[in-house]
């Protein structure tokens, strides 16, 4: 997903504020299960009861980024469990230079119990082309 760093994105040094990235990437993957799900991610959390909860982040940073640098945020399925799954995030420059890379697991929870549950047969097969 193509992404110019804002200013709101960025340090009084005009450099993207770590934490930030973590937003981007949790946006990139909203986008991506809006663009594998029939009706999208804001049905997984609000109709299906569904939760996406971080249980581990590892995050390396390559190369500073600038307000105004065009870069692309990427996600892959790195490994898909029985009720938790691996991404592998990066952030490209245009130029293909590697700014920041994520390896993120998530766990599939009930929003009622908040509790770990199987990942949905539906949500399995819509992440199953990603890996």
């Amino acid at each position: 997903m193509p992404h110019r760093i804002r200013f709101s994105e960025c340090d009084p040094a005009g450099i993207v504020f770590y934490p930030q990235y973590f937003v981007l990437f949790n946006d990139l993957l909203e986008a991506w299960i809006d663009a594998v799900t029939p009706d999208g991610f804001s049905d997984l959390i609000v109709n299906k009861r569904w939760g996406l909860p971080t249980v581990h982040l590892e995050a390396e940073f390559f190369a500073i980024s600038r307000m105004g640098d065009d870069v692309t945020l990427s996600l892959r399925v790195e490994r898909l469990g029985t009720k938790s799954m691996t991404l592998a995030l990066e952030c490209t420059a245009a130029g293909g230079e590697k700014r920041m890379a994520v390896k993120q697991t998530i766990v599939t929870t009930s929003l009622v119990t908040h509790q770990a549950i199987e990942i949905p047969a539906m949500l399995k097969q819509a992440l199953e082309p990603a890996q």
